[in-house]
């Protein structure tokens, strides 16, 4: 980013190589997704409304909004429990927000699904990498693996905090893309 930044510059496009990094849904003008989504899909969102919260061991605690409005390692907007607590997943089947600690966000694996081979088609029976699971967090050292037909998996060296499904993540050999998928679990 930084390479382009100074050739936009370079080239004359001040604006361009001052822009500040976007961080949001590049669609939604104001930032507000769930007010998009609230005029998109006004039924479903109501269908959704007052869904459980549950504690990571299974006690019922609350009611929220509908899944859509959280995501893994979210702590705003949540029920009130007298200490931190965070989403640490989110079930899409039953409209339950599963919450925890913040220890219990931390896994040492994840599993992609429609992996997309750029260096090499699949991975080879057990890789060392670096698997980035945010655009702009740390990669981590990671052995990987093919499951099957398009799927993945890497398991993490140390515990990696927040790994959230539906996100991507990407498999690096170096500065090299071995590929990428969607994170399913």
């Amino acid at each position: 980013k930084s390479e382009i930044r100074r050739l936009c510059a370079d080239l004359g496009f001040d604006r361009l190589a001052q822009k500040p990094d976007s961080y949001e849904i590049c669609f939604i003008p104001d930032n507000d997704y769930r007010g998009f989504l609230g005029r998109r899909r006004p039924e479903a969102i109501a269908r959704l409304e007052g869904g459980p919260f549950v504690t990571t061991d299974g006690r019922t605690v609350g009611r929220h909004r509908g899944y859509p409005f959280y995501t893994v390692g979210q702590r705003k907007g949540l029920v009130a429990m007298g200490e931190p607590y965070y989403v640490t997943r989110v079930i899409p089947e039953s409209n339950t927000v599963v919450i925890g600690r913040e220890e219990d966000l931390y896994d040492r694996r994840l599993r992609v699904r429609h992996f997309n081979g750029v260096k090499v088609e699949a991975l080879a029976e057990e890789s060392a990498a670096h698997v980035q699971i945010r655009s702009n967090g740390a990669a981590y050292p990671a052995l990987v693996r093919m499951l099957g037909e398009r799927r993945a998996e890497a398991i993490f060296a140390e515990p990696v905090k927040a790994i959230a499904p539906g996100q991507a993540a990407v498999f690096y050999e170096g500065d090299d893309v071995l590929g990428g998928g969607w994170i399913e679990n």
